[in-house]
């Protein structure tokens, strides 16, 4: 493998691949939805224009070395501000659009923001925001709609070109330093209060360059950014995309995944498991509602045996299964947390190349990943090349803590340099999660540290693994596997779950049956997941709800929260 090319900045890094892919399409924006769509494409070069516009009346406005929050759905115009803060060194803090109000209020508060660029869609709690007057906010910009209260984004690029053409170049001149902090993102906050990560330019640059030797894909592959651009890896995604030149599209939402990847000829998808699970059962059940399971199960053991001899014809064979998810679909990365091996077997066997990566918002985020030719099942793949890892205090069975030394290491936690200083130890970052390397090279992971159940016994299980098993049953709709106190001793515990399932899908698979008939239909299953699985990891307690699961926005459980509800019921 080619060693990555060191670059300082995101700034050096984008305008370099920018200028090689000047003419390519960057992104396809759709300015008008229904039976007749339309759409406007943005080169490469009106794509840096843009951000150079935006970023110089940024500057006029008085933001250079301040920082500027965007929340909002995915688009064009969340892009643009972004890498504008990005190039000009002023500090980008992506806020989920999902918060609640005061979380939201709070953010703004903690990461001490001058502007806020802000889509038409969170107008109402912005207004609250504005009019509560807690923060300390100078401009409120809106990202997509025309105001005569706010100024937009078009806004700004319109008078950004007025004062690049009187010859206003303080913007395109600068430079930012490889250590500045350029990102200030909050993590999704799984167990406690959300940490505000400070991500440094050199850092996420490293990251982005270390991805385009590691991972591979076609030239002008189309991309549609999906994941959320205020989720680390859907930022860090967006910038590898662009930097590898890719096109980029964006969701009309969940509900029209289907039809968008269609409508762009989607081949690239970053996504995570949760999302990429329901994509693979919606394959499935369309197959099995044909009655083709046993011929499509045949026809992928024949195209695996010809992958033997160098014969690949599984997009031929599954054409029909592909058209479903838009028939181009070549290439899904998965994030965020461990994908199931039944659905990344799946996709594969079907003709797509499906890459796990591994990381942290604390990390910009990938340490690890798959890359083609480098797959072992239930490992999260290789180190990237500019990461160093070392499994710390281990136990007798070899398994120890990931800890890593890379440049896309944060800064550290603002504003709270004890936590920082329990993470980061004589420069290594410890990530909380357990697990070992092989003699190859690859890295596998047994669970989070904190989530670990330690059994009386001394024997340890981890919910995530159990809960991959127990999410394949078709009664489950989620599942959430927890240390249970024996008669409330908090030192003997039993590995029980929560089973989240739907009356719908109970009636369609088991037609009119009773809660207690539900439970006893979901206990034999998991009786049968039981005998696959060490004794001392089996789940001997069964809870039923209907309700989801408390979780982030990123689809990851808040365990926690999710703890104190189960018990407290």
């Amino acid at each position: 493998m080619e060693q990555p090319k060191h670059y300082d900045t995101i700034k050096e890094l984008i305008l370099e691949k920018a200028e090689l892919y000047k003419d390519d399409i960057a992104f396809r924006v759709k300015t008008k939805a229904g039976k007749e769509p339309q759409y406007k494409d943005y080169t490469y070069a009106d794509f840096i224009e843009n951000v150079n516009a935006t970023g110089t009346a940024l500057y006029d406005a008085g933001f250079k070395g301040g920082r500027i929050a965007i929340i909002g759905r995915n688009q064009y115009n969340w892009v643009v501000p972004h890498l504008a803060c990005l190039f000009g060194g002023i500090v980008s803090v992506p806020i989920d659009k999902e918060l609640p109000l005061g979380e939201m209020e709070d953010s703004l508060i903690r990461a001490e923001v001058d502007a806020v660029i802000f889509d038409v869609k969170n107008k109402d709690q912005i207004e609250t925001i504005k009019a509560n007057g807690k923060t300390k906010i100078r401009e409120f910009i809106l990202m997509n709609d025309k105001s005569d209260d706010y100024r937009s984004v078009d806004d700004l690029i319109a008078k950004g070109r007025e004062l690049i053409a009187g010859g206003a170049h303080d913007f395109t001149d600068y430079k930012p330093t490889g250590e500045s902090m350029a990102i200030l993102l909050f993590t999704s906050g799984t167990t406690s209060k959300s940490k505000a990560v400070m991500l440094s330019n050199r850092g996420i640059a490293c990251n982005v360059a270390d991805l385009l030797v590691f991972e591979v894909f076609d030239r002008h592959s189309t991309n549609i950014a999906f994941l959320p651009f205020h989720h680390i890896l859907g930022s860090t995604g967006l910038l590898f995309t662009i930097a590898d030149g890719m096109r980029t599209v964006f969701s009309d939402g969940i509900r029209y995944i289907k039809q968008n990847l269609t409508e762009y000829g989607v081949t690239f998808f970053l996504g995570v498991p949760a999302l990429i699970d329901k994509m693979y059962e919606s394959v499935e059940k369309g197959v099995e509602k044909q009655g083709k399971t046993k011929t499509v199960e045949f026809m992928k053991k024949l195209c695996n045996f010809l992958l033997i001899f160098h014969i690949d014809i599984r997009r031929q064979v599954f054409k029909s299964i592909l058209s479903q998810m838009g028939g181009e679909l070549k290439y899904i990365i998965s994030g965020g947390a461990p994908l199931s091996p039944h659905v990344a077997k799946g996709f594969t066997d079907l003709g797509i190349e499906i890459y796990q990566g591994y990381g942290l918002t604390e990390t910009s985020p990938v340490l690890a990943a798959e890359n083609k030719g480098h797959i072992k099942a239930g490992s999260i793949g290789r180190p990237l090349p500019s990461v160093t890892v070392e499994f710390k205090d281990k136990d007798e069975d070899g398994m120890g803590e990931l800890c890593a030394k890379a440049p896309n290491v944060m800064l550290g936690y603002y504003k709270n340099e004890e936590l920082t200083n329990e993470v980061i130890v004589d420069g290594w970052f410890h990530t909380g999660d357990l697990g070992y390397m092989d003699k190859d090279g690859y890295i596998f992971l047994t669970g989070r540290k904190k989530d670990m159940i330690v059994l009386k016994n001394g024997k340890k299980a981890f919910p995530e693994e159990i809960e991959i098993l127990l999410n394949k049953i078709p009664e489950v709709t989620d599942s959430f596997v927890f240390g249970e106190p024996i008669n409330g001793d908090p030192t003997d515990l039993r590995i029980a779950v929560q089973v989240q399932y739907s009356d719908k899908e109970m009636a369609e698979l088991h037609g009119d049956v009773t809660e207690d008939q539900i439970r006893d239909i979901i206990w034999e299953q998991i009786k049968e997941v039981n005998q696959t699985i060490p004794h001392y990891k089996r789940v001997t307690d069964l809870y039923l709800t209907q309700e989801p699961f408390v979780k982030t926005t990123s689809l990851k459980i808040k365990r926690k929260e999710q703890l104190k509800k189960v018990l407290g019921e």
